[in-house]
């Protein structure tokens, strides 16, 4: 008898002590009908975890989440249940293991990574092991042309703005790790920007002078001059906003980052070799296409544009190009002088006046 009463203590000797409120870590041994988590943890009796204390996560399910054999780590709730189990909670103990996450995130800024459980005409709502975390409309964010909705259940990155539990107050930012992702890309574009790089971008504004179009962090400037060697275009006729077209970096100016750029579609520059086309003396049939008070701009061809001073515009004296020329007029006039370094030619149509001189079109 004595030898049995031995043999009983050495095992329960054997047998680790258990304590209110310690974690223990067990093998599941059986999960029944009800839900109820039944494991080993090494202990005299065996642990159990009710459904009710699995999860937070009312509809999460341990008959399709666990299998027998898995290991599970749990609270000490009671010695004794009722039934001679230990009454254990695994949503307690990872109530405690999320407060010293936040906390420990929360102390180094750190980011986290989240579904969002709930969206309301507020902001949202990141339930976080029984911890509710609040994201406000003002730090969500969402664009105009965002719906709400949409984020319901959907992975985002948040920094916590305030972290305290006695009053809880758990406030996220979304918008605080947007910025700091935003600032590093545009931190990249500027160390990988050159001239000659090309891009694709999207035209964010048209303006009289050119374009601005979104290089992804970056807006860079398309000038009426880098869209086309027609300067009598308008920028909307050639471009719509929304559009999507390849640019070059043509000037990068890091320390104020302002970049411009080309239209991968301006063509070849129309003046290269000009000089093997025309000479001066040559009379050529142009078309007006600007008025000025000191003169006419004329069009030799598409991108090549010449000046007709208000002096060679006819023999009597004139105040003004109105008197004799209107835009859409087809004149013809003589080079005068070829200017190809500055891209310049000045010519004159008083000079054909009362002659009969052959021209070239």
């Amino acid at each position: 008898m004595s030898e049995q009463l031995n043999f009983e203590q050495m095992i329960e000797e054997s047998m680790k002590t258990v304590n209110v409120k310690q974690i223990v870590k067990g093998i599941i041994i059986n999960i029944n009908k009800k839900g109820e988590i039944i494991i080993d943890i090494g202990y005299k009796a065996d642990g159990i975890i009710p459904r009710g204390e699995y999860s937070y996560n009312e509809s999460a399910d341990p008959r399709k989440e666990l299998k027998i054999g898995d290991t599970i780590t749990a609270e000490v709730l009671k010695m004794n249940d009722g039934e001679g189990n230990v009454l254990l909670s695994t949503k307690r103990y990872k109530s405690k293991e999320a407060q010293k996450e936040l906390e420990d995130k929360f102390k180094k800024q750190e980011v986290f990574e989240e579904k969002i459980s709930k969206v309301t005409d507020k902001g949202f709502i990141i339930s976080k092991e029984g911890y509710d975390i609040f994201i406000p409309i003002s730090l969500s964010g969402i664009t105009r042309n965002e719906n709400i909705d949409d984020y319901k259940n959907k992975l985002v990155k948040f920094r916590l703005i305030e972290c305290t539990f006695r009053p809880r107050r758990l406030i996220g930012s979304i918008k605080a790790v947007l910025e700091e992702e935003k600032n590093k890309k545009i931190e990249e574009f500027w160390e990988e920007a050159e001239v000659g790089k090309k891009y694709k971008g999207k035209v964010t504004s048209i303006s009289t002078y050119g374009a601005f179009v979104d290089l992804g962090v970056v807006q860079g400037l398309l000038h009426i001059s880098e869209m086309t060697w027609n300067r009598n275009t308008p920028p909307n006729e050639i471009l719509k906003i929304g559009q999507t077209i390849d640019v070059i970096a043509i000037d990068v100016d890091k320390e104020n980052k302002r970049i411009k750029l080309t239209y991968s579609e301006k063509g070849p520059d129309p003046w290269k070799n000009i000089n093997e086309k025309y000479n001066i003396n040559d009379i050529i049939t142009v078309k007006v296409v600007k008025l000025m008070p000191f003169g006419a701009f004329v069009e030799l061809e598409p991108g090549i544009e010449g000046l007709v001073h208000l002096s060679q515009i006819c023999e009597r004296k004139i105040a003004k190009p109105e008197e004799e020329l209107h835009v859409g007029q087809r004149v013809n006039a003589k080079i005068i002088d070829m200017n190809l370094e500055n891209k310049k030619i000045e010519l004159s149509i008083r000079e054909l006046e009362n002659t009969s001189n052959e021209y070239k079109e």
